[in-house]
């Protein structure tokens, strides 16, 4: 075949611009049968957006557009696959990987400036000599006073770079002067284990609050200790835990199964299943477990139960779970913001699949069920949880245990309406508590500066006349009219965990708080056989 070599640059030209048609058609994963077609569905799409942003009468911000369109098709496929806009994908890594950038203070916006309430033991501050009281008025040349400051301003300006210096300057009570703190930012943990002690002599207890990069090791460091103060037996709080990294789940349940039992297994939508078995590491697979869980124990915390119940390893303690049986995975959408999409299903050993239903998707009636669950009574007695016998499942030593919403107890404890009534909610809800109980630190801090903490949490006791000028305070604070003379000691035995929280930490308010509380009781009862 002959052609003329004039025609070459135009022959050429039409193959560059098929290339770049091609080139904006391809898409890796479609069949070759499909390169020449178009998607109508993202097409309609993205013209609908195109249109508004270069036609529409008003400016919009096509970038909000974009957040509400996926957040409504996210709607509409199930109720724990999420969009995490651009602004809050920071704050979500730090909770993931269970810590962030910072100068290590717990605070409030108290008033006009930042009151420091504890600084973080061994955290830059705490080694610079910051004290819990201190108000921090200044950075750098920033000042942190003053009414329109906001908490989420306020610590933009002292996070940073890690291992950068900050100036601070502090008022302090007492001092004549503003003092001068340099301060080099450090990693702070979040943490995920929030107190770990011993209830008996021979009983340990862990509550953990969520399952993030760095639970494993806070869970590991605690569990060890309370090995060496001669724990032959577990309790594993996981009571308000929503879940969390999978394979930070799995970590932990290996220190309790045995070698190549079934953790659980996931199924995607290609019927594709993977399987997780424990290892041969495991420091605990001799010891006994109790698994305290409840309505709010969700997702990773119901793998644990789950794990434990179907390989007979242990007792489970509390309420049904919330029933969260779906995985997520979290997608890059290419602008800073990601989805986290439901990719496949988990199922505990024995098969059980604990996801409640969601056939309406993502309706206020999921979200609901907890109210459902209180109109039933199943929250007060354990008889009127609803099972279906085509979900029962058998467990190795023949258990019988269920599917279909959540991991049922094998011993029920009912809510504790003394301690979880709706005055004791709003109070701690609203966090007047805490101001009360920071303002009264503030009269007189050296009071309680000769206390140690084991002593203070044995030993310490509010007085009537104190609980008495925090119903003066909360009157006038809120403006209401709130009494709560029927729970009197319960709100003596909350202020009291609250000053051991802001004088102490690391876990004094779960240990004092524990005293009063019913499934506590009932795991101490069932450790010694009774």
């Amino acid at each position: 075949m002959h052609f003329d070599k004039k025609y070459l640059p135009l022959i050429l030209g039409v193959a560059i611009a098929a290339g770049v048609f091609i080139g904006g058609k391809l898409n890796f994963a479609d069949a070759p049968d499909r390169l020449f077609t178009s998607n109508s569905k993202k097409d309609k799409l993205n013209r609908l957006i195109d249109y508004i942003e270069y036609d529409y009468v008003d400016d919009i911000n096509t970038d909000s557009i974009v957040d509400v369109t996926v957040n409504g098709i996210l709607e509409n496929l199930d109720p724990h696959s999420v969009y995490i806009p651009r602004d809050d994908m920071e704050r979500v890594a730090e909770e993931m990987r269970g810590n962030f950038v910072g100068i290590g203070v717990s605070f409030y916006t108290y008033k006009d400036s930042i009151a420091v309430i504890r600084a973080i033991e061994n955290g830059p501050s705490a080694k610079a000599g910051i004290k819990g009281g201190d108000r921090i008025v200044m950075a750098d040349s920033d000042t942190l006073y003053g009414d329109a400051l906001q908490d989420g301003e306020l610590v933009k300006k002292l996070k940073g770079p890690l291992n950068t210096k900050v100036e601070l300057k502090v008022y302090r009570k007492g001092e004549p002067e503003l003092l001068t703190f340099k301060v080099k930012r450090g990693k702070i943990p979040i943490k995920s284990v929030d107190a770990s002690y011993m209830l008996t002599e021979k009983l340990g207890y862990i509550k953990i609050n969520k399952f993030a990069e760095s639970t494993y090791k806070e869970f590991k460091d605690a569990l060890d200790k309370l090995i060496e103060q001669g724990a032959t037996q577990v309790t594993l709080d996981l009571r308000d835990n929503p879940g969390g990294r999978l394979d930070i789940t799995e970590q932990i349940l290996d220190e309790f199964l045995e070698d190549d039992k079934l953790i659980l297994f996931t199924k995607n939508k290609r019927g594709d299943i993977e399987n997780s078995y424990a290892t041969s590491k495991g420091d605990f697979e001799d010891g006994e477990v109790f698994v305290l869980i409840d309505e709010n124990s969700a997702s990773a915390s119901e793998i644990v139960a789950g794990a434990l119940q179907d390989n007979d390893k242990g007792t489970i303690v509390g309420r049904r779970s919330y029933g969260k049986g779906l995985v997520q995975r979290e997608m890059d959408l290419g602008d800073g913001s990601a989805v986290r999409l439901t990719v496949s299903r988990y199922y505990t050993p024995t098969g059980r699949s604990i996801q409640r239903p969601y056939d309406k998707g993502n309706s206020r009636a999921y979200y609901e069920d907890y109210y459902t669950r209180i109109e039933n009574g199943e929250l007060s007695d354990g008889t009127k949880i609803e099972v279906a016998d085509s979900l029962k499942f058998t467990t190795p030593k023949g258990k019988i245990v269920y599917g279909g919403g959540g991991i049922i107890p094998d011993v029920f404890v009912p809510v504790d309406k003394s301690m979880n009534n709706e005055t004791l909610r709003y109070l701690r809800r609203r966090g007047v508590i805490s101001y009360f109980v920071f303002e009264n630190l503030e009269k007189d801090r050296a009071i309680y500066k000769d206390y140690q903490r084991q002593d203070f949490i044995d030993n310490f006791e509010i007085t009537d006349d104190m609980v008495l000028e925090f119903q003066d305070y909360l009157n006038v604070r809120t403006g209401s009219n709130i009494t709560f003379v029927a729970y009197h000691e319960e709100v003596k035995h909350y202020i009291k965990a609250t000053f051991a929280d802001q004088l102490f930490g690391e876990g004094a308010f779960e240990e004092i708080i524990n005293q009063r509380d019913i499934m506590i009781d009932e795991v101490i009862r069932l450790s010694v056989g009774e």
